[in-house]
């Protein structure tokens, strides 16, 4: 029997920058919807993640701005059974998916650029703000923010497809 697929994942670099503002901003707007998404579990992964740091000074600022916060955050690297219990896995560049394709064993199904569902989007990828100015992040932020109602609507579909795990009893 497989386990739960119940995870949302985004995935950055070091896991202290954008992956946790993507988290945060997508928890932020599924919870504002009904069930089965705001049962979803939400994290932010790195793929060259050391476990246990805090998020950059930047992130947390750039975040606060809009009224979340990024309190209890902890780095930590994707491995295999949060991939395995994936929903969906939003990557904010095309390397960080490659990294995924190539050390993934199975590749995972949904595994997509957070900014590729936005319609006519001229780059889908996030640059990485590290060590950059805090205008700079709130512009990474402002990025992740236009993606996520065509994140929260593709999730939708995504779920409708799992077979009775989200559907609700009679």
């Amino acid at each position: 029997m497989s386990e739960e697929r119940n995870l949302i994942i985004f995935v950055c670099t070091a896991n202290i920058c954008r992956s946790p503002m993507a988290e945060r901003l997508f928890r932020h707007a599924i919870d504002a919807e009904e069930e089965p998404l705001k049962s979803l579990k939400v994290i932010s992964t790195g793929v060259s993640a050391i476990p246990g740091q805090t998020p950059s000074l930047n992130s947390v600022k750039a975040l606060e701005k809009v009224g979340i916060s990024l309190d209890n955050h902890e780095s930590r690297p994707i491995d295999q059974s949060m991939m395995d219990r994936a929903v969906a896995i939003f990557c904010m560049t095309e390397s960080h998916r490659t990294m995924i394709e190539m050390y993934a064993d199975p590749i995972p199904k949904n595994l997509h650029l957070m900014r590729e569902f936005i319609p006519n989007v001229e780059d889908p990828e996030i640059p990485d703000p590290y060590g950059m100015s805090l205008n700079l992040y709130e512009n990474c932020r402002d990025s992740m923010v236009e993606a996520i109602p065509s994140l929260v609507a593709f999730v939708k579909t995504l779920l409708a497809k799992l077979p009775g795990q989200f559907s609700s009893p009679h």
